[in-house]
């Protein structure tokens, strides 16, 4: 009878929710990952995020793994994929909602409109609903106009905190500032 290999040796202790196998399997290839992802992103903190989400839905999704249609490596890659796919749809969709919010918070000057008071005191007031660390986070990101890694800085706070903030709450304002529009 055939030995199974190391890989599939691993892949079977992984699957049956070996906490050890779950370490040996990152060790070994989260620097794929990682490489993946920041060739894709181009940004440090966002292929450490995308790394850690992959291990994170390849442990809580093990059960689906089957090793004969793949090898463990190719499934994890292919999780990584969709993880670089959703952070870059991510990212689109936090670019629009921060275009919307400079676009009610600082109109453009060379288009010469006033802005709309009613727009501005919506926004604040969403932000007024958000949680006080997100509250702080998108008032130095849009008024004063802080890059990430400045906030994290100045709040003494992990760069990938900052985003999520950001983008938690950009998402949460854009969801709510829909709802007024359709309100409305």
């Amino acid at each position: 009878m055939e030995q199974p290999s190391e890989e599939s040796a691993l892949a079977s202790r992984f699957g049956a929710g070996d906490e050890r196998a779950l370490e040996e399997v990152y060790r070994r290839w989260s620097p794929v990952v990682f490489t993946l992802a920041l060739r894709s992103l181009g940004d440090r903190g966002d292929a450490e995020d995308v790394t850690q989400r992959t291990f994170v839905s390849a442990w809580t999704s093990r059960e689906s793994f089957d090793e004969r249609k793949a090898k463990l490596s190719t499934w994890l890659v292919v999780i990584a994929r969709r993880r670089i796919a959703d952070a870059h749809e991510s990212r689109a969709r936090v670019k629009t909602v921060q275009q919307e919010v400079m676009r009610i918070t600082r109109p453009d000057d060379l288009v010469g409109e006033p802005p709309d008071l009613a727009e501005s005191i919506l926004v604040a007031n969403e932000i007024d609903q958000l949680e006080p660390d997100a509250q702080q986070v998108v008032r130095l990101a849009f008024f004063d106009d802080l890059t990430h890694a400045q906030i994290a800085q100045r709040l003494d706070m992990p760069l990938g905190t900052v985003k999520s903030h950001i983008r938690r709450s950009l998402n949460r304002m854009r969801e709510r500032l829909e709802v007024t529009n359709v309100a409305s």
